[in-house]
């Protein structure tokens, strides 16, 4: 294992976390982020500096060096020497293609503040903008660098007074982003202006960059610049600016120590009692109080197992100490404590709160997971992603003997990226991967690759949900043995509330009283709101008893719920995820021997009772839309807007820039899978373009017929789905 010679220096330092800063440098794709990254390291003395800015040390991935762009984030601690003081910053570099923005928000999670990087030419641009509200979100305070200003030299020709217009507009706009994404008490105190030195300019590429006050130093402008490059002193300019010093001293002087940050963001990731022995640990960052530590992400390594990495907020991390797995109900015990050190970790004898170790020996460690040596410690609030798997393969081995290789390497993919989902289709034996976008599924694909294992893929499948229009009558069920019946009614829910689900701020964990507050302000009755038995983060889904009086319906509720759960696994119309659904439990009759109300007799019960009220009211689907965003020169904007019309595309904006402009709009992802092909047919290649997903929309009902047919064809199912009919009971009726 490589040893740095800083590893000793930085422990020495992270006793004061005075001199601690934790950040990540965020941005759209290919805006410059790993590039300054490598200049950073070079600086720090672990990178020589003649390849800063083309080694990509951070993309220690061969994928990631192939394919230019950042997949995995990378961790390391720099050391900093600032006003004659040396900090140690712990750094994570994050990628920025839309596609792996779940590794951004776990990234997030970890850090308290963000270098926001943005592109002197292209100015902010959709990733920006969901970078930048993922870290508003998160309580991560902002600065910014902006890159490539060299382009606007060498490309664009610009003149002194145009470049700082250029760049007066890229920091207007960014500061729009905090105006709307930002809580109000942080809105003033983090917008950016170049006297308060918390705005830096430079290119990553030729490695200078400097702030105002480091300009004003040295009686340096924007003309002082271009003569630089006129004359090709590119190297004095490095050497009179080089680009760590203007964002690390940036980075100093703005980003807030863990005991500052801690104070502000721990009531936002935290929901338990703040006056607590933990909860006050957390706030005072104190490495004698009880361990918290949160965990952001996985990795497996083959020798040493899992990795877990993470923000840890309260206590020391020792190896031996017994910690408790909050979510998993487990106890386990630390093996090993280490620090990141690029693609290596540093072992070290114990890491103190306010800092980003690595934790070897927790056994089926989760992303996510809340680790502490209280056993009854309040969980993390669960991390929110922006975006959820709507792209979906079968795959399988070309040769049957890799099939135990296979199950192994799709288990280490998604421990390590939770945002990509593996399923078995127990009835045909398909592999199913599910995922962010195509890019997502094909570097995933690529690591299978790598590992050995050659695989048959089949064409990109499009995830859709089934949900109802109206409400349903209200439906019969009775078990095969005809001893118990139960009645039951479906609904829509309303968007708020499913939304509210999936992003886990109205989850079960909260308890009985704090959901029926939040259900109540949404307008529900104190009845239904009381009476929430389940709900289903994946769907947005609930369910309530509204019964009264039932006899053994206690003993019989874990499988009702049970087969709600099957339910909203799988509906009725195409055999889909069930989303934003309530099912409301309305009446039942059990038989008084528990030989005959058994998990065989009341659970197809109650799911044929819910797959025919799904169908008695008004069947639907949602797709899934992309947002998109297109940069194209202003003389083809009428191509683009043609091929978004073409795919059932909307364009809600067009932003005309000095030099190009950039269409703003949204597509159904069932329309992308040849977007490339034509976008470039239509623009000469002239057209860039990213696409993001955004809501969840009903399928036109001109198209739903066929949409239907199409994937119950696919799943080897009839093409035309059940009848409700077919679910009533012999004997039983429905009513209104």
């Amino acid at each position: 294992m490589v040893r740095y010679k800083q590893t000793h220096e930085i422990l020495k330092l992270i006793k004061d976390r005075n001199y601690v800063r934790n950040i990540g440098i965020i941005a759209h794709v290919d805006h410059g982020k790993t590039t300054l990254s490598d200049s950073l390291l070079a600086a720090s003395g672990l990178l020589s500096p003649t390849v800063a800015g083309e080694a990509r040390a951070l993309d220690y991935l061969e994928e990631e060096q192939k394919r230019g762009i950042t997949i995995k984030t990378a961790n390391i601690s720099l050391l900093h020497e600032y006003e004659g003081d040396s900090y140690v910053i712990n750094l994570i570099d994050t990628p920025g293609h839309v596609d792996f923005t779940g590794k951004v928000t776990r990234a997030l999670r970890a850090i308290d503040g963000a270098v926001v990087v943005v592109d002197a030419v292209e100015e902010v641009m959709v990733q920006t903008e969901t970078v930048t509200r993922q870290a508003l979100q998160e309580r991560v305070k902002p600065i910014l660098f902006i890159n490539k200003v060299d382009r606007l030299i060498t490309e664009l020709r610009l003149g002194p007074q145009d470049i700082q217009k250029k760049l007066a507009r890229i920091i207007s706009r960014f500061n729009r982003l905090i105006d709307i994404f930002a809580e109000e008490e942080f809105k003033k105190k983090w917008m950016v202006r170049p006297d308060l030195n918390n705005v830096a300019f430079g290119s990553a590429k030729d490695k200078w960059g400097f702030t105002l006050k480091q300009a004003q130093k040295k009686g340096m402008t924007f003309n002082d610049v271009l003569k630089f490059y006129e004359e090709g002193r590119l190297d004095e300019l490095k050497k009179l600016f080089p680009v760590h010093e203007a964002v690390l001293d940036m980075v100093i002087e703005h980003i807030p120590t863990p005991l500052e940050a801690q104070k502000y963001r721990i009531p936002r990731i935290w929901r338990g009692d703040l006056n607590s022995e933990i909860g006050q640990a957390m706030l005072n960052c104190d490495e004698n109080g009880p361990v918290a530590f949160m965990v952001t992400n996985v990795m497996v390594d083959e020798r040493a197992g899992l990795v877990a990495t993470g923000r840890l907020l309260s206590g020391t991390l020792k190896p031996g100490i017994e910690v408790y797995m909050i979510n998993k109900g487990k106890k386990d015990r630390i093996l090993q404590v280490g620090m990141y050190m690029g693609p290596y970790r540093e072992v070290v004898d114990h890491m103190i709160a306010g800092n980003i170790p690595a934790v070897l020996g927790l056994e089926d460690i989760t992303a996510g997971e809340t680790v502490s040596t209280l056993p009854d410690m309040v969980p993390f609030e669960a991390i929110q992603y922006i975006s959820e798997p709507v792209v979906t393969i079968s795959i399988e081995p070309k040769n049957t003997r890799d099939l135990p290789k296979l199950i192994n390497a799709l288990r280490k993919l998604a421990i390590e990226d939770p945002n990509l989902q593996v399923k078995i289709n127990e009835e045909t034996g398909e592999y199913l991967l599910s995922g962010m976008g195509t890019l997502h599924l094909e570097v995933s694909l690529h690591f299978l690759e790598d590992m050995g294992i050659q695989v048959s893929v089949s064409p990109p499948i499009v995830v859709y949900r089934e949900t109802v229009t109206k409400r349903s009558p209200i439906f019969p069920g009775k078990s095969p043995n005809k001893h118990n019946k139960v009645k039951v009614r479906i609904e829509k829910l309303d968007d708020e509330i499913v939304n509210m689900i999936v992003s886990g701020e109205l989850d079960e964990r909260m308890g009985r009283r704090e959901i029926q507050r939040i259900l109540m302000e949404k307008g529900w009755s104190a009845e239904e709101a009381r009476s929430v038995w389940a709900i289903d983060k994946e769907g947005g889904n609930i369910m309530i008893d509204l019964t009264k009086g039932v006899q053994y319906l206690q003993e019989s509720k874990q499988m009702l719920i049970g087969a709600f759960f099957d339910f909203v696994k799988e509906g009725a119309l195409a055999r889909e995820p069930v989303r934003g659904v309530k099912v409301i439990l309305l009446d039942a009759t059990f038989h008084e021997d528990p030989a005959h109300r058994t998990l065989a007799q009341v659970v197809p019960m109650l799911h044929r009772a819910l797959l025919g009220a799904e169908l008695a009211a008004d069947p639907s689907l949602y797709e899934p839309i992309m947002k998109i965003q297109v940069q194209v020169p202003t003389e083809l904007i009428g191509a683009v807007t043609s091929v978004l019309a073409s795919k059932r595309g909307q364009v809600t904006n067009i932003d005309q820039r000095e030099y190009y402009s950039v269409v703003n709009g949204f597509i159904p992802v069932s329309e992308t899978f040849d977007l490339a092909q034509v976008l470039r047919g239509a623009t000469a290649g002239r057209a860039f373009w990213q696409t993001q997903f955004s809501h969840w929309q009903l399928v036109p009902k001109s198209l739903l017929p066929s949409v239907v047919a199409e994937i119950r064809k696919r799943k080897g199912l009839s093409e035309t789905p059940p009848n409700y009919k077919d679910f009533i009971p012999p004997g039983e009726q429905i009513e209104e």
